[in-house]
């Protein structure tokens, strides 16, 4: 699968890109924050965006929600901090097709991305 990363931390960024080719993905981008992350899917049309939601310039939420002004059928998969309740609810809410709380593991990862390649 076609992956763009978005994730204001390098070290973070670094551990999905390892998981995700490890498993045979291809991260054909990454993005260190919101607006970048909408040229980025504009410009790469990856299959699926795996986005953090607090990230400098605007936030992963409303990064999600012009991706999805732009396609409303792209897949993203949202990711943050244990304890965020209200920012789950608010991104499947605005269209995310999954969720993941850090810190999480390759396992967790991997089974979200099959989940949503099916949605």
């Amino acid at each position: 699968m076609r992956i763009l990363v978005v994730d204001d931390s390098l070290f973070m960024r670094n551990i999905v890109r390892s998981v995700l080719e490890r498993a045979g993905h291809q991260v054909i981008g990454e993005a260190t924050n919101g607006q970048e992350a909408i040229y980025k899917y504009m410009d790469l049309n990856p299959e699926l965006v795996i986005m953090d939601i607090t990230m400098p310039i605007l936030n992963g939420i409303e990064s999600l929600k012009e991706i999805l002004r732009y396609n409303s059928t792209a897949k993203v998969l949202m990711c943050s901090a244990m304890g965020q309740t209200t920012m789950i609810k608010e991104s499947i809410e605005s269209g995310a097709k999954g969720f993941i709380t850090k810190p999480f593991d390759a396992e967790l990862i991997l089974r979200e991305i099959e989940s949503i390649s099916y949605k």
